[in-house]
Parts: structure tokens; C-alpha cells; sequence
């Protein structure tokens, strides 16, 4: 046996995506053991130990995780309200289970549609009060761990970031899709709802580097941890006009509000689904990280460093 295998291993369920992509970047560059695991896992930065599973199956999970120190849940599923009610409580349990089986810790990267609307920031604080079907199957699979958690079944960690934005976040990122990838295509830009209202994003690099953090951190364990996130944040306008200015181009945009987006929604339904989460577009949207920035003492990435990186 080589000395690799008394290495702790760092397990990636949902690799491929964007955040694991730069979670597995920040693993490697800190020498850490990691294993891929998805549908059909690829090799990254040297990573060979891949395994292909299917999350919604208990078997292939606790095969996933055999041997795994830490566990990072990244996975995304089709943005679909039928898929996820169906697929995300079985995800959810199993990954649990075969963590307990391996007596591994947990990491869940999670989104904030379980907080619902809300007035002022969010923080870890801030109670489950979905305002959408979506919003209500995260609460379910986030409350379900961290009863696992409080139960002492279990050392997790729920990390959750904003919307997000990056250099890699080009097929799943709004400011990539709706504006960078518009400007490039010399054609209008797109904002979804109202463009007076400020809505945090968080810069991918950051959200990797803070999965990492958490997982090295004793102390960090069984906990909610917002991923570091820059305020305040540009309203919607200020994106166009920051993006615009970096890319040298006229910051020509256009509106989506509730009306044009059940009209493109009868032809598309990923944007028929995104109708329910308008609210998040239509209000403040504010995503305070300060638990986490004076916990690791880390600043996030400016807006306007990571539009830069994100045009290049």
C-alpha cells in the first residue's frame, strides 16, 4: 500500500459542477486525498479516483462514500419542482446513512430558497419561511440533517452561499447567462424583475475556498455557515453598468418581470420554474456572510474583481 491511503479522503458527491470544480481546485492545491463521484465522473487537476453513482440509490451511495473522512454534497438537480420532491428527500437520506455507515462528517452545499422572502439580511438566524414549492423541499432536507446533527447522529455542516457568479459559472450563473454571455453576443442584456433592488451573489472561487475552510476548521462543525460573500451588493442596474463598463460595451438591457416570463415559460420550463423564485429579484436580496469573514478572518472577492475575471 502507498502512503496515500492513510490520508484522510475528501469525497465530492455531485462533481462536475461548478462549485465542486473549484472545491476540488482548492483540495489539490492543499494536497488533500479526493474522490469524484457522479453519474459519470470525470478526471480533474489529477484527481484518478472517480466513482460513478447514482444519489437516489442507497447502494451505489454507501459504495461513494466507503472510506471517506469528509463528505461535500454539491449536487444539483434539473430545476424542476416534480424532480425535486421526488429525488431530493431520498438524496438526502441516503447520503446521511452512508455517512453514519463510513463515519464520515458532512458538508451540505445548500442555497437560501428555504429562508423565503426576507426583510433586511439574511444571516444563519434567519428562520425556515419558504415562499415556494422549491423553498419547501429545501427546508425539509435541511431541517432532516441538522436533526440528525442535534440528535448526535451525525457531524455536519450546512454552507450555504447566495446566488452565484464566476469564471466557470457560464452554464448555471444569471449574471454569466443573462448578461455576460448577452454583451459577448453583442446583443441586449437581461435582468430578472426589478432592477432598483440590490441582490448579493457570491464569487464561486470564494464559495470553493470556503468549503475547504470549513471542512479543516474543528470548531466549524454542526453548524449553518453563510460562504463569504461581498457587501453591500450592486442593485440591478449597477450590475449591467459594472459588467458594461468591463466588457467595453453600451450597458443596453431589458426587463423580465413576472408577465414576460410566464410568456417565455410556455416554450421553456426551466424558465417557467424560475417564475416562483421572482420574488427573490422583486425585493432586496441581501446575504450576510460576517459569521464566516470574522470567524476565518477572509474578505470576499469585490464585485468588480470578480466581474473582471468573470469577463476574461
Amino acid at each position: 500500500m502507498g502512503t496515500t491511503s492513510t490520508q484522510p479522503l475528501y469525497t465530492i458527491l455531485g462533481a462536475g459542477g461548478v462549485i465542486a470544480n473549484e472545491l476540488t481546485k482548492t483540495l489539490i492545491e492543499n494536497n488533500k486525498q479526493v474522490r469524484l463521484v457522479s453519474r459519470s465522473p470525470k478526471s480533474v487537476a489529477g484527481v484518478t479516483d472517480l466513482v460513478a453513482a447514482d444519489l437516489t440509490d442507497a447502494a451505489s451511495v454507501n459504495n461513494a462514500v466507503a472510506g471517506s473522512s469528509v463528505v461535500f454534497l454539491t449536487a444539483g438537480l434539473k430545476y424542476d419542482i416534480k424532480v425535486w420532491k421526488r429525488d431530493w428527500p431520498v438524496i438526502m437520506t441516503n447520503v446521511i446513512n452512508a455517512c453514519k455507515n463510513a463515519g464520515a462528517k458532512l458538508i451540505f452545499f445548500d442555497n437560501v430558497y428555504s429562508y423565503g422572502l426576507v426583510e433586511g439580511p439574511m444571516t444563519e438566524e434567519t428562520p425556515y419561511r419558504p415562499s415556494s414549492k422549491k423553498g419547501e423541499v429545501r427546508a425539509a432536507i435541511a431541517t432532516q440533517l441538522m436533526n440528525e446533527v442535534k440528535a448526535g447522529n451525525i457531524t455536519a455542516i450546512i454552507a450555504r452561499s447566495a446566488d452565484f457568479y464566476g469564471p466557470g459559472a457560464d452554464k448555471t450563473g444569471f449574471l454569466n447567462i443573462l448578461i455576460i454571455d448577452k454583451f459577448k453576443k453583442n446583443s441586449s442584456a437581461m435582468w430578472l424583475g426589478r432592477d432598483d433592488k440590490v441582490h448579493s451573489y457570491t464569487y464561486t472561487p470564494d464559495a470553493g475556498k470556503g468549503l475547504y475552510l470549513l471542512s479543516q476548521d474543528d470548531a466549524a462543525w454542526n453548524q449553518v455557515w453563510h460562504l463569504p460573500t461581498a457587501n453591500p451588493a450592486p442593485d440591478g442596474k449597477g450590475y449591467i453598468d459594472l459588467i458594461a463598463k468591463e466588457m467595453n460595451v453600451k450597458p443596453k438591457y431589458m426587463k423580465l418581470g413576472g408577465f414576460m416570463l410566464g410568456l417565455s415559460g410556455l416554450f421553456d420550463t426551466t424558465i417557467r420554474e424560475m417564475k416562483e423564485m421572482l420574488y427573490q429579484n422583486n425585493y432586496d436580496y441581501i446575504f450576510d456572510s460576517s459569521k464566516f469573514e470574522k470567524h476565518f478572518n477572509v474578505r470576499p472577492t469585490p464585485y468588480q474583481e470578480g466581474i473582471r475575471a468573470s469577463v476574461k
